[in-house]
């Protein structure tokens, strides 16, 4: 659907979007994040239809105070349970920027709750963070040589990457496509392939090595050539500024849960949260660079594009030889002692003989506490006439 666009959605063409959406965000060009993109998604059990969709997103984006925006919103079935995108921009009709700051926690929160009620929908509150929101792909999976016929696995794993992944280098597409076995090749630098840009196919095997034909791009379904791929690279590094935050925290949780980790276990604790983490090794085995690959929110970032701590030197030097978790003991309470061994509570001073202890240390003779003060003077006039 369509809203505040002024015209019927099936007379609305590309550069009718675009220019809509231009006209705003050229009255505040000093902005650099001007556009939003929103996902609502649904639980599978959840049988909505198109008209119930619309108006899901109608009421979300009045109640997080979009309404009067315009804004655009796609039913995408690149995964096992219903979602939307809505895309957005937050620079008004007046020309000023609208605050969208921990819109997420707050106004986004806020609406869910209220859809939910109001449709009738599975409730999100209580459930796993990764169950709500994993987005496993229906249509893309590692394949397997001789398996699925060679060409409609390539096709059905590059157009769910290019249609799916964020990525902003030809290194970062090559290292999605190689989770699922699959390889993009340019040719070497010096043939001829590379120098008029060509870009061919191929299935690997879990070594790397490839297997099978390979497939040229101009062959493949929606012809996936170099100028396609290198065309999203400007467009995701904008879309997967947004989900930053959460790869590095989560990357952050895994490293906080140990005193010391193996690479190993840090790798697979990064699955468990659909993570995966692909270092880069020279023919001498040192490591130079990791990728992470997030297939929850389908974001690719170098660990130096991340964080100082994520890159391939500052984690290599992070792991050890064993794991070693965390520990959290809990605080001594004031009657602890009591449950100390007998012999450790023998040893424990008695309270007259504790206050001598202070007091010698302030430089005062524990014999002399109990003396009045003219008791005092007087020995100490004894003491002078001596």
């Amino acid at each position: 659907m369509a809203s505040r666009f002024g015209m019927e959605l099936n007379r609305l063409d590309f550069d009718a979007k675009l220019s809509r959406f231009e006209h705003l965000t050229f009255l505040k060009p000093n902005v650099k994040t001007n556009a939003i993109h929103i996902m609502l998604n649904f639980d599978r059990n959840d049988k909505i239809d198109i008209a119930t969709f619309q108006m899901i997103a109608t009421s979300y984006m009045e109640s997080i105070g979009f309404g009067e925006q315009p804004y655009l919103v796609y039913e995408h079935k690149d995964a096992n349970h219903p979602h939307l995108h809505i895309v957005t921009t937050n620079i008004n009709a007046q020309g000023e920027r609208m605050d969208i700051h921990g819109i997420g926690r707050t106004a986004s929160e806020t609406a869910r709750k209220e859809l939910e009620l109001e449709f009738g929908l599975i409730k999100a509150e209580g459930r796993q963070k990764s169950e709500a929101l994993a987005i496993p792909p229906v249509d893309i999976e590692k394949v397997i040589y001789g398996k699925t016929p060679t060409k409609r696995a390539i096709n059905n794993v590059v157009s769910a990457t290019l249609r799916s992944y964020k990525f902003t280098s030809f290194t970062e597409y090559n290292t999605i496509l190689k989770q699922f076995n699959i390889t993009a090749d340019r040719g070497k630098e010096e043939t001829i392939m590379f120098e008029k840009r060509g870009l061919v196919y191929s299935m690997i095997d879990p070594s790397g090595k490839r297997i099978g034909i390979p497939f040229k791009a101009s062959q493949l379904t929606g012809r996936p050539t170099l100028d396609k791929v290198e065309s999203k690279f400007e467009r995701s590094k904008e879309i997967r500024k947004t989900y930053r935050d959460s790869i590095r925290e989560r990357i952050a949780k895994v490293i906080d849960r140990y005193q010391t980790i193996t690479k190993k276990t840090f790798t697979q604790e990064l699955q468990k949260r659909q993570i995966v983490a692909v270092f880069r090794q020279n023919e001498q085995g040192f490591t130079y660079g990791v990728t992470f690959i997030d297939h929850r929110t389908k974001c690719v970032f170098k660990g130096s594009d991340l964080d100082k701590a994520y890159t391939a030197k500052a984690l290599t030097q992070h792991f050890s030889m064993a794991d070693q978790p965390k520990t959290y003991l809990p605080k001594p309470t004031q009657t602890s002692y009591l449950n100390t061994p007998e012999k450790h509570q023998q040893s424990k001073p008695e309270s007259g003989n504790l206050l001598n202890m202070v007091l010698e240390k302030q430089g005062f003779d524990p014999i002399e506490r109990g003396l009045t003060k003219k008791k005092k003077r007087r020995k100490e006039q004894q003491q002078l006439t001596l």
